[in-house]
């Protein structure tokens, strides 16, 4: 077993953009400055026993060494600037998925209330620079995406700019990337009505709520909404491969949401059959 060290670089801030926070790997892989999270929340204290009784060590691959030399590349997006939580979220989740599955390009952009350049302009060019660093056929790439939605899509609000990123939009952006490999996570109410026109064999679809139900979580001072501290923050610490994540975090939102007498978000993961052998997690 061995020690990784990730840190995160922040870039110098760009005029009129401050709020943009922008994380891309070096050639090495390094990330800088270092930035701590912890796992002391409502969903680790109600799934820490069902986490237990999941999770298993995983064994070694034959293929160990190929899984290594696979890029993950990382693209994550807190689109809703009017409450931090969107922003916390994006940023904590792309360090997740970076330190268990990437080695690829990260990069990570929010929205504040006085503004930010996590539009769907920027979204676009974010995927297509990010599928530049990876191999088409067989390296990864990830999205994470979190926000208001509806049952038209994903709020974008950056200062007095709102816009609305359709699941038409989505589609067409990752198709664009020509990288066949795809995850995408989207953590925000409604957001199963982007899986019929995303989820495929080779696209990975989980989303925080089915096409009919709202999620919950976004106060603003939050660290986590309550699908991403489930999912990012507790089970994918955890879990061998994002299926158990995925099962184990559903799970605790359910107990979450009938502790607080929501109505269940239904959490939803579709396609990637040809995806999920590919990510494996490092122990």
């Amino acid at each position: 077993m061995f020690r990784l060290a990730i840190r995160f670089k922040i870039g110098s801030p760009t005029p009129g953009l401050n709020s943009i926070f922008r994380l891309r790997r070096d050639a090495v892989g390094a990330i800088e400055p270092r930035l701590a999270t912890t796992s002391r929340s409502f969903a680790s204290l109600l799934g820490a026993s069902l986490i237990a009784f999941v999770f298993v060590v995983a064994p070694v691959s034959p293929a160990h060494g190929v899984e290594d030399a696979r890029k993950v590349g990382v693209v994550s997006f807190g689109l809703f600037g009017d409450q931090g939580v969107f922003r916390r979220e994006a940023i904590g989740a792309a360090q997740v998925i970076a330190g268990r599955f990437g080695s690829g390009p990260l990069d990570v952009q929010y929205n504040s209330k006085k503004g930010g350049g996590a539009t769907i302009e920027a979204l676009a060019k974010s995927l297509q620079n990010a599928a530049t660093g990876l191999d088409a056929e067989n390296d990864v790439l990830f999205l994470i995406l979190t926000s208001h939605g509806s049952p038209t899509g994903l709020a974008v609000k950056a200062g007095r700019l709102t816009q609305t990123l359709t699941p038409s939009d989505l589609a067409g952006m990752l198709a664009r990337t020509g990288v066949r490999h795809k995850v995408v996570v989207i953590s925000a109410c409604y957001s199963g009505v982007f899986i019929p026109r995303l989820a495929s064999p080779d696209m990975l679809v989980i989303t925080a709520a089915d096409a009919d139900h709202s999620s919950f979580g976004c106060q603003d001072k939050a660290k986590w909404t309550y699908f991403g501290d489930a999912f990012f923050n507790v089970a994918l610490r955890q879990a061998g491969s994002l299926k158990e994540a995925f099962i184990v975090a559903r799970a605790i939102v359910h107990r979450r949401e009938q502790h607080e007498h929501f109505e269940s978000s239904n959490p939803t993961m579709a396609g990637g059959e040809n995806v999920e052998p590919l990510l494996i997690a490092r122990p």
